[in-house]
């Protein structure tokens, strides 16, 4: 399949995600870090260790990574696995009639994720921020894991060993549009099990993926708007500059 093609793919599928996951779950704001670039190196390690290995961003090249301060060398000796080259893009292995044997569906492409995940409660970074922070145990699912942003997801929860096991608590209270029905309200989470990282630290490498990803859905968003600003400069000086060139034109003439 050529790039195009997945790419095609990628945007036909996520609409259908974006529905499938709608949900009153309150969105936490995600730091922004775009511009730290110890953040996005970070942020894209754990893209690569937790989440390439099913999903592809295959939009992106790997060499396009040395826009973030890495070195070809450090590409190579970091984030690439044994058979892709560092001017190939970001794809998997995993055939997709495999993964749809193994999880029900394709995984999706990536690439633009944090832009097809915006919408009227928050920004795509919004999203996945907390979509990544609201993992909990749910021995009911087939993965053994559930998820407040996503009920009923399909995927499991890939960064657990670091942010540990959690249980989500529930409350019964009567339906206040109808006291004859009782309705589970979320109470919050319980730590079960820690994890390799401590809660603010775990919140720190959620928000420097959610930050990488947001970068790969446009790579050239930080110079498009600092041009951007001086664009609109520009315009400011010139539309002072024609307003007195006209009146100066103008001003003989009765």
């Amino acid at each position: 399949m050529t790039l195009l093609k997945k790419l095609i793919a990628s945007l036909v599928l996520l609409p259908g995600l974006v529905l499938a996951s709608e949900s009153d779950f309150p969105l936490d704001h995600a730091p922004d870090r775009t511009k730290d670039l110890a953040a996005l190196q970070n942020g894209a390690r754990l893209f690569v260790n937790y989440c390439l290995s099913c999903h592809a961003a295959s939009s992106l090249r790997y060499n396009k990574l040395q826009d973030l301060g890495l070195t070809e060398e450090q590409i190579k000796n970091n984030l690439l696995f044994t058979s892709d080259k560092v001017g190939g893009m970001m794809t998997i292995a995993m055939a997709p009639k495999d993964a749809k044997n193994w999880f029900g569906a394709v995984p999706p492409d990536l690439s633009v994720i944090a832009r097809a995940k915006a919408s009227g409660a928050g920004t795509g970074a919004d999203w996945l921020y907390t979509y990544l922070r609201s993992y909990y145990k749910d021995d009911t699912r087939a993965t053994g894991w559930n998820n407040m942003v996503f009920p009923n997801v399909g995927m499991p929860h890939v960064l657990w060993e670091l942010q540990g096991i959690r249980d989500a608590k529930f409350v019964d209270e009567k339906d206040p549009h109808d006291a004859s029905k009782v309705v589970h309200k979320f109470a919050g989470f319980e730590q079960v099990t820690p994890g390799l990282l401590t809660p603010l630290e775990y919140d720190k490498a959620v928000a420097d993926l959610v930050s990488f990803m947001t970068w790969m859905a446009e790579p050239a968003q930080n110079t498009r708007k600092r041009l951007g600003v001086w664009v609109l400069l520009f315009l400011g000086v010139f539309i002072v500059i024609t307003w007195r060139l006209n009146a100066s034109y103008w001003k003989d003439i009765k």
